[in-house]
């Protein structure tokens, strides 16, 4: 039932059909009697304008089966095209909205995919999440996100609210995935995910990232090719990110490998950047002030660390990358905005989260061709002007590294 508001329609016409309805409503409201006849037009009114349309009256205007009406909604192939146009014009006539939600709800799925993610502020993640919606689009899937800010605790109830939402799959970052209890109760339960950006130890436990180790160990071979020799990293908490930590370790390969002294590492509260100094956070200034004893390059777990990094250098008066060398990690647009433009090892992070939507859809997928599998996606570098040659009349040394 359409109802046209025609000009005039309101409680202020006294001549009107719409006046009187109006006016009726309104001793409705402050209680005082209606009469009959007004009583059966404001319900026959607000049922057909409050109710929508079912699919039974669709039927019942274009001449055909509620059977009829749900196969169209369905398989559209499965209805002749004559058919078809009477349905369609009385879902447009009447302005019917198939329920989806009940279609889902019967097959037993939602085709809702949960997204947990550490943060939103790194643009590494919002890319994923893009890269996540976009496939899942392409699927006929919606999707659902929550963030955790870094906080382990958090994880757990990330998930339990998103699967109160009966999501078909989870696609999480969590901070250890190899130890996650998280992950444990999801696995005990039999409740399809993919990790993305985690490399666990655990190889049943599907991930789709780069190999963090072998990316930030080429990251430090290119300083090292670059002559530096007093290499330092800039992390947050160790304990928060284990892809933090699998980079320190390439880090530590790629010092040891070449015969220098890995130096210790500052760690900061925050894996993104903050208003305070991270130097401050992490440790003695006289350290970086100290042409002596500072590193003649920082290798950060992350672009906004390293970004942060240049900014709070400059604050204590030194040049990047004269007086000090700056390397990212994740290769976020922002960098190449920046000046000096951020040298960083670049990860697909959009391809990443369209990677991991694949996987999980195959997981969940009933009759799938393949059995679905972790991947490792390949990483570059991206030249910048935050890192500098440096000890140029030792050729010999420099020669004796891979360029990268």
């Amino acid at each position: 039932m359409l109802l046209v508001l025609e000009p005039g329609f309101g409680p202020d016409n006294e001549n009107n059909f719409s006046g009187e309805i109006f006016r009726e409503a309104a001793n409705a409201k402050r209680h005082r009697p209606v009469t009959k006849r007004w009583q059966d037009v404001i319900v026959f009114i607000l049922f057909h304008t409050l109710v929508p349309p079912s699919i039974k009256e669709v039927a019942q205007s274009a001449g055909v089966s509620t059977a009829t009406v749900s196969r169209l909604l369905n398989n559209p192939a499965a209805v002749s095209s004559e058919t078809a146009e009477r349905i369609q014009q009385a879902i447009s006539q009447l302005g019917f909205r198939p329920n989806f939600n009940g279609r889902n709800l019967r097959a037993g799925k939602s085709r809702t995919i949960g997204v947990v993610v550490p943060t939103l502020s790194n643009a590494v993640f919002a890319q994923c999440l893009q890269g996540i919606e976009l496939a899942a689009r392409e699927l006929d899937y919606s999707v659902m996100f929550t963030a955790t800010e870094y906080r382990q605790e958090e994880e757990a109830a990330a998930v339990e609210l998103l699967l109160s939402h009966r999501v078909d799959g989870v696609i999480l970052t969590v901070a250890d995935a190899s130890s996650s209890s998280t992950l444990d109760v999801l696995d005990r339960e039999a409740i399809p995910y993919v990790l993305t950006y985690n490399q666990p130890q655990q190889g049943e436990r599907l991930s789709v990232a780069v190999d963090n180790r072998a990316a930030a160990f080429d990251a430090v071979a290119h300083l090292i090719a670059l002559g530096h020799r007093r290499i330092q990293m800039l992390s947050g908490y160790f304990h928060a990110s284990d892809r933090a930590l699998q980079r320190y370790h390439g880090y530590l390969e790629a010092m040891r490998m070449y015969s220098l002294t890995p130096m210790p590492p500052i760690e900061v509260a925050r894996h993104t950047a903050s208003s305070l100094s991270l130097f401050v956070e992490g440790g003695d200034l006289s350290a970086l002030t100290d042409p002596q004893l500072r590193p003649e390059a920082l290798f950060c777990s992350n672009d906004l660390l390293a970004l942060a990094a240049i900014r709070d250098l400059r604050k204590l008066g030194l040049d990047v990358p004269h007086d000090i060398s700056v390397m990212g990690f994740d290769g976020i647009a922002l960098g190449e905005l920046m000046s000096p433009v951020l040298s960083s090892m670049v990860q697909p992070s959009e391809l990443i989260g369209a990677t991991a939507l694949r996987t999980l859809i195959a997981a969940i997928s009933p009759g799938a061709t393949s059995v679905p599998v972790s991947a490792i996606l390949p990483h570059t570098l991206r030249h910048g002007a935050s890192v500098r040659r440096r000890h140029a009349s030792n050729q010999a040394f420099v020669a004796s590294f891979i360029s990268l």
